[in-house]
């Protein structure tokens, strides 16, 4: 029997609220972050992913957006959401350092997502490896097709790296990383579909398990993403947050397809 695929519903923080991401550029203003966890909660969702893209360190709006409430600390916002949350929690966003990993995890998050520092300070991700162990590090990936190659950024999506997605992966998975993240930056939120090529290179390049992220727009997307070999998740953010029930009903579409969900 194949493994099991998890579906994962992603939420992205921006100074305390949750917010829809397109193309990592437009962000819309959508909820409140923990009565998003509560709604995926109640629907028994396999995982859990919060994203801070606050581009600074503000989370109070000092007002109400659209009746919700924002909150004001990231390890506050953790720990109240780990309240609400009884399933598997990763976090990532401004981990810079070893305690900053260290920090969500004692808030309540079960796995922490790692980006920038994975370009920047390598010995401080076998640290954080070290404290937390590979199966608590995520690392994010964020690519765009540059030349037709895949080619990783960084910095919110605006810094080119230069760096070939698939040597990057081969490169971090040698730290001892436990898992990858996957985003196509300019499939990020126009329902496009997912890059199935490119996350089948990465898979047939790396012995880690993948979650795969960017351009779910219909049940057609989960289907193409759930006969990628050996995919270990499929990811969205929007498709969860505006549709009512989304969550059980692609659960539901998958199932009848004997595609091995949970």
């Amino acid at each position: 029997m194949s493994s099991i695929i998890r579906i994962l519903p992603v939420l992205f923080i921006k100074n305390g609220l949750i917010v829809r991401s397109e193309k990592f550029t437009k962000h819309q203003i959508i909820g409140n972050v923990l009565n998003q966890a509560e709604r995926l909660n109640d629907y028994e969702a396999d995982e859990l992913i919060y994203i801070d893209i606050s581009r600074d360190d503000k989370y109070d709006l000092g007002r109400d957006d659209l009746s919700v409430k924002s909150h004001s600390d990231i390890v506050n916002i953790i720990s109240e959401i780990s309240k609400v949350c009884f399933m598997p929690l990763s976090f990532g966003g401004k981990i810079r350092s070893c305690s900053d990993a260290v920090s969500r995890v004692r808030a309540g998050a079960d796995k922490i997502i790692i980006n920038s520092i994975l370009y920047s300070n390598l010995a401080e991700v076998k640290n954080i490896i070290k404290e937390l162990g590979s199966q608590a590090v995520v690392a994010s990936i964020d690519y765009k097709i540059i030349d037709k190659k895949p080619t990783c950024f960084r910095n919110f999506g605006i810094e080119n790296t230069k760096i070939n997605l698939i040597e990057f992966v081969k490169k971090i998975e040698d730290l001892g990383i436990g898992e990858i993240f996957l985003q196509n930056i300019e499939r990020d939120g126009t329902k496009k579909g997912f890059d199935i090529d490119t996350i089948e290179m990465v898979n047939a390049n790396t012995n880690l398990p993948v979650i795969a992220c960017s351009g779910a727009g219909g049940e057609e997307d989960f289907i193409q993403a759930s006969k990628i070999n050996n995919i270990s998740a499929i990811a969205a953010g929007n498709y969860f947050n505006f549709k009512e029930r989304s969550y059980p009903f692609i659960k539901k579409i998958l199932k009848k397809g004997k595609i091995n969900v949970r």
